[in-house]
């Protein structure tokens, strides 16, 4: 059997630091630890707790450090080779079998079919029943499509470890309800205020503000009890850490706490790389971390595996905000389901904002090259599935 290596010539990478320290900053590749399910910055400003967007160093920013850095050569090559051949990680990742044969990973029929599975799921889940307005509230945004993800992360992480996707998918269920919660808060008048979510108009405008507060609230609720009820064949240790780190993930020192930087920071002239990082790596990365990381717990990881993977999905949840970004300044808002250039209207902080269009596409292309170092000693054909999802996020059009 061959398996893939990846081979980084990376004197120094981007070091997305533990609770434990103090800041994001560059270290040697081969002393660089990840161990965390958050950013590693505390409170812009510990002494004044209402001072939320005081700016931070720029060195202690990912990007800032990328800026001045030594950019790596990324190659797959094959470990039982003695003349390792070498090719660039493509959207068509291929392999050698033992045949000799090319195995390539049909990725829009994985996409397609896992996203079929989860949406039959979460169909099931939550069902119509009384009061049948909560309920129809719920279902609208949670059945609405999008692209599925973070469940699918979750699905593939396990995969990954040896797991089913039987014992993942309630799980990958409640992490996609929590996701759906987040879109349906956020579009609310009092944060983001959106008339537009997937090509439809958001819960708010269908439902009212009320209904949809509620809604969200009740997906909220909803997903940990699915997670408790619903998971079979694992043991309750494994599930209560699941519900620890999906709790983290998305609580005051993750989800909730980019949102409520995010906030604090409109209208605030002089956001810089560091601050703009903490944001998005809670705000948006830290439920794509927990996806991945939920994911391999429940299919057995090892505490190595998994802080590995934690790694991969911290880089492809920064990657994520860096394209989201990228494609408010460059696409319409029909092409990408909702309201388009909010950001640069509102003097928002943002990636090309900071860094130029180019330079964010550059720090886009980097981090998707970190997260796959992560990935090196998995085996080579479950490890396709979240090699693909990186280039998804990267390429991605909306």
């Amino acid at each position: 059997m061959r398996f893939l290596s990846l081979n980084v010539g990376m004197p120094e990478i981007v070091c997305l630091s533990s609770p434990n320290t103090t800041s994001m900053a560059t270290g040697s590749s081969n002393n660089c630890s990840f161990k965390s399910s958050m950013a590693g910055i505390n409170n812009p400003d510990k002494k004044n707790a209402g001072s939320l967007c005081k700016r931070l160093p720029d060195s202690a920013s990912p990007a800032a450090a990328w800026l001045n850095r030594t950019i790596p050569n990324c190659t797959i090559s094959t470990s039982n080779s003695n003349n390792s051949t070498k090719s660039q990680l493509v959207d068509k990742v291929e392999r050698k079998d033992e045949d000799e044969g090319v195995v390539a990973l049909e990725f829009k029929k994985y996409m397609a079919g896992k996203a079929t599975a989860i949406n039959e799921a979460l169909d099931k889940c939550v069902r119509l029943r009384y009061p049948e307005r909560i309920h129809e509230a719920m279902r609208y945004s949670l059945l609405a499509g999008g692209k599925r993800v973070r469940p699918i992360l979750c699905i593939a992480a396990c995969d990954l470890v040896g797991g089913s996707e039987e014992s993942a998918m309630p799980s990958a269920c409640a992490i996609e309800m929590i996701h759906t919660m987040s879109l349906i808060h956020d579009d609310l008048p009092c944060m983001d205020n959106d008339d537009m979510r997937r090509g439809k108009p958001t819960n708010h405008k269908v439902f009212g503000e009320d209904v949809a507060v509620l809604a969200g609230d009740a997906l909220l609720a909803f997903a940990f009890e699915h997670i408790a009820s619903a998971t079979r064949g694992i043991e309750a240790e494994r599930v209560l850490r699941v519900i620890s780190e999906l709790g983290r993930a998305i609580g005051s020192e993750g989800l909730v706490a980019g949102q409520v930087v995010d906030t604090c920071s409109g209208g605030v002239s002089d956001v810089g790389l560091d601050l703009l990082e903490y944001i998005h790596l809670h705000k948006t990365a830290a439920l794509l971390e927990g996806s991945v990381v939920i994911g391999a717990i429940i299919g057995g990881g090892s505490d190595e595996e998994i802080e590995k993977l934690r790694t991969f999905a911290r880089c492809i949840g920064l990657l994520f905000q860096v394209i989201d970004d990228i494609l408010d300044v460059t696409k319409s808002s029909q092409e990408l389901g909702k309201t388009a250039g909010k950001d640069l209207l509102a003097d928002k902080a943002t990636y090309p904002k900071l860094l130029g269009l180019e330079k964010s596409r550059e720090f886009a292309e980097e981090l998707n090259r970190q997260a796959k170092t992560q990935l090196s000693g998995f085996h080579a054909s479950k490890a396709l599935p979240l090699i693909c999802l990186a280039d998804y996020i990267a390429k991605r059009e909306n």
